[in-house]
């Protein structure tokens, strides 16, 4: 089973890919790993908890006022404009939240992937925002990242969508996510068929076009009787994994010594 790693940065248009492939004629599972992570942070679950505990004392607007039967809900507003922006006390408060987070999320997505190849699927979406940056690449037999060419469509399309963000806001979440060009790039290097693009930057017409074309690509690197093998004989499955892990480690860590030899440069 293909495990088709789904990234962009925030307002590239990353989530109506994601309703694409969940869509005919793909037809694919998605793991979506936003969605998991407000899961495991609702009222009464250890990472909603975990959150209280830490950020309450400082942060008196947390709890939204409406309270549910386990309790109330954290205000995501209040907690994005503790943990989003630039500053050495944000990115601590960002580092304390996502050591809360991302181990949750890891085990319920690993969960889902059993499931999904148990059920015969020849690919799986992994829709993950920080799929690079959290170390998930080396996992992903393709990666297709959805990307803008100007930041100020990003800019525009999250103000449109979120208004109650400020323009320092947006722009925030923007940075927080890191470029997308970048992480265009560092796909494509993964090579043809491990790496592709869409560019999100006209409407969704356009983006529907462009989905035909890398989805044919992914296609002929993974047809379906090579899924299907690899659901009948387990072992296979497991030795394929281990050698595109391995082969995707390489490219990963090629990546990051040539970025810290950019900045020692610098």
């Amino acid at each position: 089973m293909l495990f088709l790693g789904l990234t962009g940065s925030i307002a590239t248009g990353k989530s109506t890919v994601s309703s694409l492939l969940r869509q005919a004629p793909y037809s694919l599972p998605i793991i979506d790993a936003d969605l998991i992570a407000r899961q495991v942070v609702e009222p009464g679950t250890p990472g909603y908890k975990a959150i209280i505990k830490h950020f309450l004392p400082t942060t008196p607007d947390l709890l939204l006022p409406d309270a549910t039967v386990r309790g109330r809900p954290l205000n995501r507003p209040a907690l994005g404009r503790r943990v989003f922006g630039q500053g050495e006390e944000k990115e601590k408060d960002r580092k304390v939240l996502n050591g809360i987070v991302h181990p949750a999320v890891r085990k319920e997505m690993y969960k889902q992937m059993v499931w999904a190849y148990l059920k015969g699927n020849w690919a799986v979406v992994l829709d993950v925002p920080l799929l690079f940056e959290s170390g998930w690449e080396r996992y992903c037999g393709t990666i297709l990242v959805v990307g803008v060419s100007d930041p100020a469509i990003q800019m525009k399309r999250l103000r449109e969508r979120d208004a109650h963000l400020t323009e320092e806001d947006a722009r925030n979440r923007v940075l927080s996510q890191g470029d997308v060009r970048e992480k265009a790039e560092r796909c494509l290097r993964r090579g043809p068929g491990r790496g592709v693009v869409v560019w999100n930057d006209h409407d969704k017409e356009h983006l529907k076009r462009e989905m035909d074309k890398v989805m044919s690509e992914v296609r002929r690197g993974s047809p379906r009787w090579w899924g299907f093998l690899l659901w009948v004989f387990p072992p296979l499955a497991a030795l394929s994994g281990l050698v595109s892990w391995w082969k995707m480690k390489g490219v990963q860590l090629q990546w990051e010594e040539e970025k810290k030899r950019e900045k020692a440069k610098l």
